[in-house]
């Protein structure tokens, strides 16, 4: 029996029950393919935040304490790979002689270090030029003493002699913001930037320069820099844990000798969020995802629900007993199940295999076999929920004689009498407001503090928009269905001709499967929309991040103090650049407080960067800029230097600057004209913007901090090699690329584009199948309706203009209403989730042609099922009911 059984259903319902294993494949290789890549994307975080740092631990040891003591306690440390000393010392200045002329330095810092230093720790130093070893030059010291390999430094000590030294290779310090930190204090206590000058010696010529004789031991302090080996947890949550843990650790055995510069606990830190954040992409992106295809399921599943009862009826009359029918039922949920669960492993391992290069996504073994357990897990409720659990309601509450008599009229439904979707859609923007609030944060990870949290609740905001708008949805097509019937008939008069009132009245009498076909395609557009809108924008600021901290395509930085006119320009103009935007740099006193002072051109500076509205506030930034072109003392101030100084638009400010002429500080007058939350090669905190030719009048010098140069987005590494050939150590440069690797967060980092590509496929399939999958089974149900038709003297063609006038109702309904509800989820999403975007998008970035393709698929999806419907109506009528 059970063999004839699942041989009459692949028989007579083949179509049926594929359509319910796509439905199933889809949800389960939605979550086995995010769920895998969740989890490699976690690993990949940890990984990144440990190759970011250079020194693991800074171990300073504390005076009075014995550094070799507190060496071998670091070396016995479990978890330590290599530790070597390195002597820091303070110099009162450095000297140097180039044409004649002596140039002197401020306070500098003295590092010596081991021979093997740059072996075990090759991303401290970077090579400018000469030789790898000896001693060696900071480029920032270099530029200033304007030396070379081959001269000579005197390097003088407070309360000593000067000391010669030859110079043996010029350097940069890539994290020179860590290697000089002050260990053990707070992050807002630290320095505010490393220092200028800097010279590194080898160990045994350090020491002998902070010989007794010289200056005496107090001079120096010991650190002990620590390479930890590479076994850490996948997760940088664990990861944080186990490094910070360590650390204490230490420093409780070496009984108060010695401090810990956590440096790979810092970078975890970040990372441990930044992952938090990865989750929350997940649950966002993934599950609705995931839902949605359980929904087509469900759907597939209740079109073919009145021929399962009189299959049930059929198999009571001939002497089955209950039990046996819900075995039936059961196997018929498990098959479904199973071979549903199986091809969306299949589905997504593919997937992996095409987008990322692996079938497991890059996670591990363990994670690729749990995440496809829950996966199948997840593939056998769908089809408990949409099989087995609707054929047992069936079994328990339909008799025989039910199934024989005509199908009463449902009521009103529960949640329609009550207003369920209007409760669920001012929830939901209760929810958002709160959950959007200036001082609202999503993920909370406090700096140092192991426990880490994420306010879930404001999921509900997009998940009760979601579900209340569908729910309306419905609730308005029912009742424009059931109310509209002379708007139905003029609207299907050209294709059925004398056959609209009758294919108004089937449409008004079919309403509540039209309305699930409607919501359902409007479900799965609102998911396609909302999850490429959200892709879209979070590619657009993490390019915008990047061009923020870089300034352009390729920057050129120009040491302190260095007079370079704007006219050097004309020398950065290497092929591939178009344009060369100079920014001037100098520092201003507001009261006590010290800032970064910008003078650009307001006329030009967006021919080489991208200046967003969302970085200004009191207008637009193309309005901003004319302000300050327009009253050339204009002058744009940071939010909490206006809440600080309690300054209102027009208000004169009195900022001291350096008087290139007389190097004293003189005031200066401007006049407060807007606020600037970012600019391109602005820090984070404080700083102005200025125009230039203001700037440059009032200080007596024109000279040049930055040099933007715009390469149209292409061959940024390219010129900025170029530029580097040409200029050699006399300025940094940098390029966009470079600068997206770097700062860049760990989040940014991960490999969206291919996830992004799998998300999105899944969109179109989902909006093609809700739209076409569910009508052609409805149609298929239909075939005796339109055969009875056929013999009351329908025409092939005014059948094929009933089952078309549904199709296009269906397909322009449910576009309309999806693009209407993706727009609202999409805004929401992106403004509870600002955490992700650095900085906040002003406007929502639109990919027009996925949209389009998405919309286009959609619609050829459900008219294709109205014109294959329609060809099988052409059927002669008696054949179609002897095949009933």
């Amino acid at each position: 029996m059970i063999g004839a059984w699942i041989f009459g259903l692949a028989r007579h319902r083949a179509g049926r029950l594929l359509a319910t294993v796509a439905g199933i494949a889809l949800a389960v290789s939605l979550i086995a393919a995010l769920g895998s890549f969740l989890t490699a994307s976690k690993a990949t975080m940890t990984q990144r935040a440990v190759r970011s740092v250079a020194v693991d631990w800074q171990v300073e040891v504390h005076s009075g304490a014995d550094p070799q003591a507190m060496l071998a306690a670091v070396r016995n440390t479990p978890g330590v790979r290599a530790a070597v000393p390195v002597g820091f010392a303070r110099s009162s200045a450095f000297t140097a002689t180039a044409a004649g002329t002596a140039q002197t330095t401020g306070p500098g810092m003295i590092l010596g270090l081991p021979d093997q230093y740059r072996t075990l720790f090759p991303d401290a130093i970077r090579q400018l030029t000469g030789k790898t070893s000896g001693v060696l030059l900071a480029q920032q010291t270099a530029s200033n003493l304007h030396a070379a390999p081959g001269d000579t430094i005197q390097i003088t000590l407070p309360g000593a002699l000067p000391h010669p030294v030859r110079i043996d290779g010029v350097v940069d310090l890539p994290q020179a913001d860590s290697l000089f930190q002050t260990v053990g204090a707070p992050s807002q206590s630290q320095p505010s930037a490393p220092p200028d000058n800097v010279v590194l010696l080898p160990a045994s010529l350090f020491t002998s320069l902070m010989a007794p004789s010289a200056q005496g031991p107090a001079a120096a302090t010991t650190q002990i820099h620590v390479a930890r080996d590479g076994r850490l947890p996948a997760d940088p949550a664990a990861a944080f844990t186990t490094v910070t843990r360590a650390a204490h650790n230490l420093e409780a055995r070496t009984s108060g000798g010695a401090t810990v510069g956590d440096n790979l606990g810092a970078a975890l830190d970040a990372a441990r969020q930044d992952a938090l954040y990865a989750q929350l992409l997940f649950l966002f992106l993934g599950v609705p995802g995931a839902l949605l295809a359980a929904a087509l399921t469900a759907a597939v599943a209740a079109a073919g629900g009145e021929r399962r009862r009189q299959e049930q009826g059929l198999l009571r009359i001939r002497g089955l007993r209950p039990g046996q029918i819900a075995g039936l039922a059961v196997l018929e949920a498990g098959l479904t199940g199973i071979t549903g669960g199986l091809l969306g492993l299949g589905i997504a391992a593919l997937a992996g295999r095409i987008a990322f290069g692996s079938a497991s996504f890059g996670a591990g073994a363990g994670a690729t076999v749990l995440w496809a357990g829950l996966s199948v897990a997840l593939g056998l409720a769908v089809a408990t929920a949409a099989v087995l659990a609707p054929a047992l309601r069936d079994l328990r509450a339909v008799t025989v004689a039910d199934i024989r008599r005509p199908a009463r009229r449902a009521g009103s439904a529960w949640w329609r009498r009550i207003g369920l979707d209007f409760a669920l859609l001012i929830a939901s923007w209760l929810v958002f407001r709160a959950s959007s609030g200036n001082q609202y944060a999503l993920v909370l990870a406090p700096e140092g503090v192991a426990s880490i949290s994420v306010s879930y609740w404001a999921f509900l905001g997009p998940a009760l928009l979601w579900t209340g708008a569908a729910l309306l949805l419905w609730r308005l097509c029912l009742l424009v269905l059931a109310h509209g019937r002379p708007l139905l008939a003029r609207m299907s008069r050209p294709l059925t001709g004398t056959l609209s009132g009758a294919t108004a009245a089937t449409l008004s009498r079919r309403r509540r499967p039209l309305a699930r076909s409607i919501v359902l395609l409007a479900l799965a557009v609102s998911f396609a929309l909302s999850t490429a809108v959200f892709n879209a924008t979070y590619r657009q600021q993490a390019e915008a991040d990047a061009q923020l901290t870089n300034g352009a395509d390729v920057t050129v930085t120009e040491p302190p103090g260095a007079q370079v006119p704007p006219s050097a320009a004309h020398s950065l103009s290497v092929p591939g650049v178009r344009h060369v935007e100079p920014v001037q740099h100098r520092f201003a006193y507001i009261g006590t407080d010290l800032q970064d002072l910008y003078g650009v051109r307001p006329d030009t500076i967006t021919g080489a960067t991208a200046l967003q509205d969302a970085y200004f506030s009191g207008g637009s930034a193309r309005t901003l800029m004319n302000r300050l072109a327009q009253h050339p003392d204009s002058l744009l101030v940071s939010a909490e230097t206006v809440a600080d100084f309690q300054l209102s638009p027009g208000d004169t400010l009195n900022l001291k600057v350096q008087d290139n002429r007389t190097k004293a500080l003189r005031t200066v007058p401007f006049h407060y004209a807007g606020i600037v939350k970012e600019f391109p090669t602005a820090p984070k905190d404080s700083f102005f913007v200025a125009n230039s030719s203001y700037l440059a009048q009032v200080t007596g010098s024109d000279a040049v901090g930055a040099f933007l140069l715009d390469t149209g987005g292409t061959r940024q590494q390219a010129v900025a090699a170029l530029v580097h050939d040409r200029l050699g150590t006399s300025a940094t440069v940098t390029d966009l690329t470079q600068t997206r690797n770097r700062v860049g967060s760990s989040l940014t980092s991960v490999d969206l584009s291919g996830l992004t590509r799998i998300e999105l496929a899944f969109a179109v399939i989902l909006s093609a199948g809700a739209g076409g999958i569910v009508l052609a089974l409805g149609l298929a149900e239909r075939r005796r309706t339109f055969a009875i038709t056929t013999v009351l003297g329908a025409t092939p063609r005014q059948l094929r203009g009933m089952v078309l006038t549904e199709a296009l109702l269906i397909a322009a309904a449910g576009l309309a209403t999806g693009a209407l509800i993706g727009w609202a989820l999409s805004e929401m999403l992106v403004k509870v989730l600002t955490g992700v975007f650095d900085p906040p998008p002003a406007t929502l970035a639109v990919p027009g042609t996925y949209l389009a393709l998405t919309a286009l698929c959609a619609a050829a999806a459900v008219i294709a099922a109205g014109l294959n419907a329609a060809r099988g109506s052409s059927r002669p009528a008696v054949e179609e009911l002897r095949d009933l």
